[in-house]
Formats: C-alpha cells, structure tokens, sequence
C-alpha cells in the first residue's frame, strides 16, 4: 500500500511517519503489525507503534540515511505486512558465552526479535576488543539475571 505523508520529529533527534488508520486496517494483522516500510526505493523492516489513536513507524539514523530523509520531508512510503520470520545473527563471542550459561541461554531464546537485537547489537557496534569482551559479559550476566532490558 502507497500513501505521503511527512516525516515527523519527535525530540532532537527522533523520526518517524504516520500510518494512516484505514492502511492499518487492510494490512489486516492488528494494531501492531510487523511491516516492511520502502521509501525512496530503499526498504527496512519495523513493526507499527500504535500510540493512541495514531500508528506510527520510526525511521532510525541507519534508515534516515537509507533513504535520504529528514524531519519535515514530504515523503510516498510502501508499506507492506511482513510474513517472513525475523532472524537474527547472534555473534560467535556472544553464542559461546550463552553456550556456557545454559540459563541464560534459555532465556535469550524466549525473547523477541527486538529484545535479543537489544543485546546483540551493542556487542557487534564495539569498536575495541576490550569493549567488545564487557559487552558480551554484561548481556550473560544481565540474560542470567532475566532482564529484558
């Protein structure tokens, strides 16, 4: 489905876009649908953000330059309903330490695909071996201790 719309900011520097209500309800899959969002030819993958009354779609810092747009652009979006199963690559450092902590192992497995992005992601974005190391140790201490977050 096509619809414009205008890229909104909501603090320094958060995006995002409006989907309108009537495009949620022929995407046919609840309030909270995972999408696949393609704006000026380059596409990502989210899930809708119901706030309210509103449906809303960030657009992080990696996306904004995908697509070229900033707060105030006027922008046509293709939104489509996203079937395909959400994988995520879990780095080998941080595998073999849950491999090691069955515990928490069991518990990053239950998560969601944005729960577990939230833990690998910090250890594939270290620059420094160092950091790389306490980033893979925080994520099993805090999977051991059952956090989400």
């Amino acid at each position: 489905m096509r619809f414009r719309t205008t890229v909104l900011l909501s603090g320094k520097t958060a995006t995002g876009i409006r989907v309108p209500p009537e495009v949620i309800e022929e995407l046919g899959a609840g309030r909270k649908p995972p999408v696949r969002v393609t704006i000026g030819g380059y596409s990502f993958r989210t899930t809708v953000a119901p706030r309210g009354d509103r449906y809303l779609v960030g657009i992080n810092a990696q996306n904004r330059e995908g697509t070229g747009v900033s707060a105030g652009d006027e922008v046509d979006v293709d939104i489509d309903l996203d079937t395909a199963p959400r994988e995520l690559a879990v780095p080998d450092d941080l595998a073999e330490a849950l491999a090691a902590q069955p515990e928490a192992r069991r518990f990053f497995d239950g998560l969601t695909h944005s729960q577990k992005r939230w833990y690998v992601e910090p250890v594939e974005q270290a620059k420094k071996p160092e950091t790389r190391v306490r980033r893979v140790e925080r994520a099993v201490a805090m999977l051991r201790e059952g956090r989400r977050r």
